[in-house]
């Protein structure tokens, strides 16, 4: 074993030990700190075209978590675990979690992808892209997990006044259905303002619903199409680079029909490969895009983006 497996000093970024199941206390995630210590937050949005659209991927938080295997590979042993960790650089006792919401330009609206935990980690990155609350014409919710709805509103009112609100008719069921304090808050008094669509359907021209089901009842991604050029608004298909996109099958806490999640994972992995789609992962390392591939025994890999989204 390299010391990369040996047991480290907390590095716990807040007072919890391990990931909630639907949320963390808006104040407990915070913007990635300098390595010295100080307040000043790493970038918070990354901008780049797509066709005719801008997309800006944002920063609405950053977390450090223990005992990942508690969150991802519930179903190997501990020595595969580390192995694989092992192999891709990384610790067995710790984790970084990122949240990256997603907003794009497409020239007649200003569509924001999921909300964060709360205003306070929306509206940063949001200023960044140079882009006010009041700019957002439609906020599309990809599931109702409480770090995805957060941002939707807060005891001052609704934090985007002039949009209009998608979520899938199917997630929205769901959620209803059950007894969430999170959903019950944040999203259901916005029911009459919502449009709800299913798989295949429209947001606006140029994005188009993917249903991706299994991490929640009705978890969908959103497929950007402008020009010659797409992308893949893939939301929490994967939620970790390694031990959930490179591992499709190991099971993951917060899917709420495990089996049905990694069927969804394979079936976008092998669309993302096969077409060299980037795709945004909610949940990859920040700046949160890249692309898939595969090696020589159809080993799933995550590749970031380096410039190519930029020329």
């Amino acid at each position: 074993m390299t010391d990369l497996l040996l047991p480290k000093r907390r590095r716990l970024l807040g007072a919890a030990t391990a990931l909630p199941a639907l949320a963390f206390a808006a104040g407990s995630v915070r913007l990635a700190q300098a390595h010295d210590g100080s307040s000043t937050p790493n970038a918070n949005k990354r901008t780049f075209m797509l066709g005719d659209f801008e997309v800006s991927t944002l920063l609405a938080g950053s977390r450090i978590v223990e005992e990942p295997q508690s969150i991802f590979g519930m179903n190997v042993d501990a020595d595969e675990f580390a192995a694989v960790s092992e192999a891709n650089f990384i610790p067995v006792d710790s984790a970084r979690f990122f949240f990256t919401p997603t907003v794009v330009r497409t020239g007649e609206d200003v569509v924001l992808f999921d909300t964060g935990f709360g205003p306070d980690s929306i509206l940063p990155p949001l200023e960044a892209a140079g882009i006010a609350a009041e700019d957002i014409t439609v906020v599309v919710i990809t599931h109702m997990h409480g770090d995805h709805i957060g941002g939707l509103s807060s005891d001052a009112g609704v934090t985007f006044p002039n949009a209009r609100y998608v979520t899938g008719q199917r997630e929205f069921d769901a959620w209803s259905d059950m007894d969430n304090d999170g959903f019950k808050a944040k999203v259901a008094p916005l029911a009459e303002k919502m449009s709800f669509i299913g798989d295949g359907e429209d947001v606006v021209s140029g994005i188009t619903s993917m249903a991706a089901f299994g991490h929640t009842p009705g978890h969908m991604a959103y497929l950007l199409d402008s020009g010659d050029k797409q992308l893949l608004v893939a939301a929490d298909f994967a939620n970790h680079y390694v031990w959930s996109l490179a591992y499709p099958d190991w099971e993951v806490r917060f899917d709420m029909d495990k089996a049905a999640a990694a069927a969804s994972r394979k079936k976008l992995l092998a669309m993302l490969e096969a077409e060299r789609m980037p795709f945004v992962g909610y949940h990859m390392p920040f700046p949160g895009y890249g692309y898939v591939t595969t090696d020589g025994e159809g080993q799933y890999r995550y590749v970031p983006a380096s410039y190519q989204m930029d020329i």
